[in-house]
């Protein structure tokens, strides 16, 4: 049996279900404004009513409720309105003027007490005790059990020995600089320089600046054209005021080229057009390893060109196109780059500043897998007795590949 009713007054609705075995009560309590019922408003329409209102009571309305909307001008979400009309236009020095005026010509607040000199009033503030340097320093020690066979070997161990130890595990701090390469060349440490010791200055050696690069332009470009058999490296490094002209000749050869295998145009003035006009060549050859195409003028976008050039043939081991026009290259580049490079099997080294850990970490893992695979393939030749020529195993910290 079940059965529903509604009690009069402040009471809630009740609902009871009875049964041989089970019986269930459920109560909801009705809204109420001010002692009154609020539920024969329920279905009434709100539109309705605001469409029944004079605009005077839709004006006094809105007066009274302050919408929490962020993206309603000020002027909107405020109930006051002033209906005076302005009295001139704003100056806002004059107006800066006036208020400061006001503020001198308002008199002070008398003070109930009269300020007396000396006399202290309230609770006089004493500074918190201070630990000792002693003590703060035991506090701050933290133990750390190494085990017997390392807290037995650090006891025992030299302070030339624990020096050595400390440049090894890069603790630069805990030495001057004397120390730290005395360690790293094995020299034996500078008498009088421990602990506790000061390093001297040192004259710094005079190293003569490097030779300019006399590379022929011209005749390196014939070369290349002409597919020379003895032309293996090119480098044209720091050569000033090479023309357009001469690198899309350059560019040219190389997409016939069939013995260059590594190319170096670092500070060389390259822009975007001669860039894209790589990225069309490198989509051709086939022998080419290594490019390095550093300090130069190239965008971000033609950065990306360059990459997904290099899917083409599969033959670039060795990329470097850092520190060019646009130091940071933006989320969206990065990720281009990154995805670009995990569809690469045969990049082994990719020389280009990301700033996101996502971009830098996916990058890395993905050389180190490139790396890995060779190595194999390479030990595998070895292992069969039929070593190729063409397997260079890299040699190299992960730092070095990214």
């Amino acid at each position: 049996m079940s059965r529903r009713y509604s009690v009069v007054d402040e009471e809630p609705w009740e609902t009871f279900q009875t049964s041989a075995s089970t019986k269930t009560t459920t109560m909801t309590t009705a809204a109420k404004l001010y002692g009154k019922d609020l539920s024969e408003y329920d279905d009434v329409d709100v539109d309705d009513l605001l469409a029944q209102l004079t605009p005077e009571e839709i004006n006094m309305l809105a007066k009274e409720v302050d919408p929490d909307d962020s993206f309603m001008p000020p002027s909107q979400r405020c109930s006051y309105e002033c209906d005076k009309s302005p009295t001139g236009p704003l100056n806002r020095k004059k107006l800066i003027e006036h208020i400061n005026k006001q503020a001198l010509e308002t008199p002070d607040i008398p003070e109930l007490k009269p300020y007396v000199p000396g006399t202290i009033r309230g609770k006089k503030w004493i500074p918190p005790p201070q630990e000792t340097v002693k003590e703060k320093e035991a506090d701050e020690q933290i133990a750390i059990d190494l085990g017997d066979e390392y807290e037995q070997a650090l006891s025992n161990a030299s302070q030339e020995e624990i020096i050595d130890l400390a440049a090894i595990l890069g603790f630069h701090s805990m030495m001057n600089q004397d120390q730290y390469h005395a360690s790293l060349l094995n020299s034996g440490q500078p008498v009088g320089l421990g602990w506790d010791g000061v390093t001297k200055a040192s004259q710094p050696k005079p190293y003569p600046m490097e030779p300019p690069n006399d590379t022929d332009v011209d005749a390196t470009i014939k070369q290349v054209r002409e597919d020379y058999a003895s032309l293996i490296d090119l480098n044209w490094n720091n050569i000033k005021n090479i023309s357009d002209e001469k690198f899309i000749q350059l560019f040219e050869g190389l997409e016939m080229n069939t013995h260059l295998e590594s190319l170096s145009l670092t500070n060389v003035g390259l822009n975007d057009k001669t860039a894209q006009r790589l990225a069309e060549a490198l989509e051709k050859n086939s022998t080419l390893r290594v490019l390095n195409v550093e300090t130069n003028f190239i965008s971000p976008s033609v950065i990306v060109r360059l990459i997904r050039a290099l899917l083409k043939t599969k033959s670039i081991e060795e990329f470097r196109c850092s520190n060019q026009r646009s130091q940071v290259l933006g989320n969206k580049i990065e990720m281009e780059i990154t995805q670009l490079v995990e569809q690469n099997p045969t990049l082994l080294r990719l020389g280009l500043h990301l700033e996101f850990n996502d971009a830098r970490h996916r990058v890395a893992a993905h050389l180190q897998r490139n790396i890995d695979r060779i190595c194999r393939v390479a030990r595998a030749k070895l292992e069969s007795g039929t070593p190729s020529q063409n397997f260079i195993i890299p040699v190299g910290s992960l730092k070095d590949r990214t």
